[in-house]
């Protein structure tokens, strides 16, 4: 009988609960218009920064989240600038599946074009003239579609066990097609971290988490102030 005393209190207090949760469910649907024309409205506005890579962009071997896109993300989130960043790194991407790939990535309007292609050409030894026009390709087809678009060139070197001719006119490449295009450079994407052990994961080529924080920091010098300028 004492459990029949207190069953229907017990009824009334889930009954109530219920009723309240139900309620709060509702307020939560409730959204402010107000607000969501603010979200709507810089969803609209923000620009993009587009990352056109291999699997340096990619971060092969760790999360994407550890890669340098990300992390450039991070410092224009903090920043309160509103761009969003995207991340088309692919691995394995030579110049010439880069030039073929391309059309799908633009199918979006894009205000900033990072193009870090051109290591695996380096490696496979592909003549640099074919690395050279396939890189022109991209930038001239690049601007076509996005005739305000600012394109930053990512340096890329290469292991001196490619003969030294080969390497040093793989290296001037990129400083080469920059000027040419009046196009902004980061004079060597690995700047810092190629070559060094403890920086690099077992392959000896693609960069650790920390790598990346040094690789994102090369380019965020050279991005930054184009970001501001836009």
């Amino acid at each position: 009988m004492k459990k029949l005393k207190f069953l229907p209190f017990i009824l009334i207090l889930i009954l109530t609960s219920c009723g309240e949760d139900t309620k709060k469910e509702e307020e939560t649907k409730i959204e402010d218009p107000a607000e969501s024309e603010k979200e709507a409205e810089a969803t609209k506005n923000s620009k993009t920064i587009l990352f056109f890579g291999d699997s340096l962009t990619a971060a092969m071997g760790l999360d994407p989240a550890e890669g340098y896109p990300a992390e450039i993300q991070e410092k224009i989130d903090s920043l309160g600038l509103n761009y969003e960043v995207v991340n088309a790194g692919l691995s394995g991407e030579t110049t010439a599946a880069g030039k073929n790939r391309l059309d799908w990535v633009l199918n979006q309007e894009v205000d900033i074009f990072v193009l870090a292609l051109g290591a695996n050409d380096g490696l496979r030894g592909i003549p640099v003239e074919e690395t050279r026009r396939n890189l022109q390709a991209i930038i001239d087809n690049v601007r076509e579609k996005n005739p305000q678009v600012e394109i930053i060139l990512a340096g890329m070197q290469i292991p001196p066990n490619m003969g030294p001719e080969y390497t040093a006119e793989f290296r001037e490449l990129f400083p080469e097609i920059a000027d040419k295009n009046n196009i902004h450079l980061i004079p060597f994407l690995l700047e810092g971290v190629a070559g060094v052990p403890g920086l690099n994961q077992q392959d000896g080529i693609h960069p650790t988490a920390e790598g990346y924080d040094i690789v994102a920091e090369n380019v965020w010098e050279v991005m930054e102030p184009v970001i501001r300028e836009k």
